[in-house]
């Protein structure tokens, strides 16, 4: 078998050691007779590792006490409801920045709770810049300020954290999760779909202020109540336990990289890579503003488009997958989550290079 440098934005690559020990664990966990998957998530056994992965996190993100740590199903766009339904707490309307598909999504999501002020949007330029903080609209009434850290489609990412005074701000940091360290305390609340940097689809992790779980509106799911899942250790249903495992061994072996700031220097280095090709590049172009380039997702397009095809076909054949750019912007689009080792990044780097040499 040969494993190929998967470039998937999601679900995206896991790290190989990570596979490798699911793999020997699949169908004898510790000596127990039987897989994770098999496991009663109110097992002594499974218990014990929910407990293990929380407290991982909790120190791999230095998560302060007065923080809910939870691991919930429905994946970013079931947070794209959650966030107002909990925290709207009698509120008529929630704050966006509007900077790319997914923010836009979720303020699309949320106007079925509430009316939407939009303190930024970046329609208008394409979403290829953001608008400096300190020119958003806010006003005090807003419950909270939801805010994507990191666009997967238009391959924008904020570097600093939005200062929005005393308001509450909520992140989806879905894709750059677990890329560089977090001042968790600047937030109401983050979460974080695993499938890009965590591990497999199915399970998201919700970190939330706790002061902020009294909020829910009546109607509120129980399977997307964060005070339901923060008084039931997250077991108000049966949870994806197999996921939660698969997050868990992630979680170590990042750790085991040396953590979120070895992580993030990493980001930096195999990403100016690819844009330091890109813009010594005659055949490659990114539209993106370069103080917001995104460190997990590469964007680009040939000035010839009709060579895109060609590209994501020749890459193909020397083991460089899922190149192709989203449906939505087209192009070309390379997913360098932590699990991308950097090998993978000098492979891509030096067939751009020859590819714009036969062209």
């Amino acid at each position: 078998m040969t494993r190929v440098y998967n470039f998937s934005a999601g679900p995206g690559t896991i790290p190989e050691n990570v596979l490798q020990q699911v793999q020997a664990e699949l169908l004898d966990w510790r000596g127990i007779g039987y897989s994770v998957m098999e496991m009663s998530h109110r097992s002594k056994e499974f218990i014990a590792i929910a407990e293990e992965i929380t407290q991982d996190v909790k120190k791999l993100l230095q998560v302060p006490d007065n923080y809910a740590i939870l691991f919930m199903p429905g994946g970013g766009r079931g947070q794209f409801a959650a966030v107002p339904m909990n925290l709207l707490g009698g509120a008529a309307e929630g704050g966006y920045a509007v900077t790319g598909s997914w923010s836009r999504l979720a303020a699309q999501e949320a106007e079925r709770y509430c009316k939407i002020w939009r303190v930024t949007d970046e329609s208008s330029n394409g979403f290829t810049t953001l608008t400096p903080v300190n020119e958003w609209k806010l006003h005090s009434r807003l419950p909270y300020i939801h805010y994507t850290e990191n666009e997967t489609i238009h391959g924008v990412e904020f570097h600093d954290i939005p200062a929005v005074g005393d308001i509450p701000l909520i992140c989806d940091m879905s894709s750059n999760i677990l890329s560089k360290p977090v001042d968790i305390s600047r937030f109401g609340l983050l979460y974080a779909c695993a499938q890009k940097n965590m591990g497999p689809a199915g399970i998201t992790l919700v970190i939330v202020r706790k002061d902020l779980l009294n909020k829910a509106l009546p109607a509120t799911p129980t399977v997307l109540h964060y005070k339901s899942f923060a008084e039931n250790e997250n077991m108000p249903h049966t949870p994806p336990t197999f996921n939660w495992y698969v997050l868990g061994l992630v979680v170590k072996w990042v750790m085991a990289q040396g953590g979120l700031e070895t992580m993030a220097k990493l980001a930096e280095r195999k990403s100016q890579k690819l844009y330091q090709v890109i813009d010594q590049s005659k055949l490659y172009v990114n539209d993106v503003t370069p103080l917001y380039r995104s460190r997990m997702n590469v964007v680009f397009h040939l000035r010839d488009a009709q060579l895109t095809d060609r590209f994501v076909e020749e890459a193909k054949k020397v083991g460089l997958a899922n190149l192709k750019g989203h449906r939505e912007v087209g192009g070309i689009r390379a997913s360098i989550y932590n699990a991308m080792p950097e090998a993978g990044v000098d492979a891509l780097v030096e067939f751009m290079k020859n590819f714009e040499s036969t062209v």
